[in-house]
C-alpha cells in the first residue's frame, strides 16, 4: 500500500530522512518510535505529502506522490480522503468557530450532500464521547478535548491510513486507555495506523510492528513490535527510554 524508496529529507542544509525504505501493507499497526529529533514527524508529514522528499520515490497504493501529481486537483482530494493525520499539537488542526464545524470541514471541501455530512459529524462525535462539545469553539477545550476533535476530524473523512503524531502527549491517563482501544478498534476493523510514539505504558496490544529510527535519522530497525519493545539494551542504546 504504501512504499518508500531511498527516501531522504533536507531542510536548511540539515538532514531529517536519510536513506529511508519501508514498505507498509494494508491494515498493519505500526509504532514509529525512535528518540526526540530523530525523524519521526517528519516521516509522518511526508507520507502525508506536507512536505516532498528531496531524493526517493513514494508511492501510496501504485501512485508516486510528488509536488507534480497533487498538482492535479482529483488526485489531491483523493490522496487526502484516503490518509489521514493527527498532529501532535493540535491547536495547529483546530481553527473553526465550532466542534461541529471542526469535525465537518474536510467533508464540505469533499463536497458531500449536507444529510452525508450531518451524519458522519454525529457518528465521530458519539464515537469520541464529545457530542456534549458540539456548539463550544475548540479554543475553549482542554487538551485532552482537542484532542478528540482533532481525530473526529480525520475519522470523519473516513481514511484508508491514519496517522498520529504523539497523539498521548498532554492528556490525561483516563483519555489515554480511551484512545488505546480506539486505536484497537480503528485497526481491527481495517484502518491502517501509523503512529510516532514514545508513550509506551499507554500502548500494549496496539501494534504488531515497530520502526526505529535513530539520532541519525535512519530506520535502525524494523521488527515485531513486542521483541522491539523487551529488547531493554536495544532501547537504552539507542536513547529510547
Amino acid at each position: 500500500m504504501i512504499r518508500l524508496e531511498n527516501i531522504s529529507f533536507t531542510y536548511k542544509n540539515k538532514i531529517a530522512l536519510d536513506n529511508v525504505n519501508v514498505h507498509i501493507k494494508e491494515g498493519e499497526s505500526i509504532a514509529i518510535i525512535g528518540p526526540n529529533g530523530s525523524g519521526k514527524s517528519t516521516f509522518l508529514k511526508l507520507l502525508n505529502a506536507i512536505i516532498f522528499s528531496s531524493h526517493g520515490k513514494y508511492i501510496f497504493d501504485k501512485i508516486e506522490i510528488n509536488e507534480e501529481t497533487l498538482k492535479d486537483t482529483k488526485c489531491l482530494k483523493l490522496f487526502h480522503k484516503k490518509v489521514g493525520f493527527v498532529f501532535q499539537n493540535s491547536d495547529a488542526q483546530l481553527f473553526c468557530s465550532t466542534v461541529f464545524e471542526e469535525i465537518a470541514f474536510g467533508l464540505l471541501q469533499m463536497g458531500l450532500p449536507e444529510e452525508e455530512i450531518n451524519k458522519r459529524v454525529s457518528d465521530c462525535l458519539n464515537l469520541l464521547n464529545i457530542d456534549k462539545l458540539k456548539e463550544e469553539h475548540p479554543y475553549n477545550l482542554s487538551g485532552g478535548e482537542k484532542k478528540r476533535v482533532a481525530i473526529a476530524s480525520v475519522l470523519a473523512m473516513n481514511p484508508e491510513v491514519i496517522t498520529l503524531d504523539e497523539p498521548m502527549n498532554g492528556i490525561d491517563p483516563k483519555g489515554k486507555r480511551f484512545l488505546r482501544e480506539l486505536l484497537i478498534g480503528l485497526n481491527k476493523s481495517g484502518k491502517t495506523i501509523i503512529c510516532a510514539t514514545h508513550d509506551f505504558e499507554y500502548i500494549e496490544g496496539v501494534f504488531n510492528r515497530a520502526i526505529v529510527f535513530s539520532d541519525e535519522h535512519k530506520i535502525i530497525r524494523d521488527d515485531e513490535y513486542e521483541k522491539i519493545i523487551k529488547d531493554e539494551e536495544f532501547l537504552r542504546k539507542y536513547n529510547i527510554i
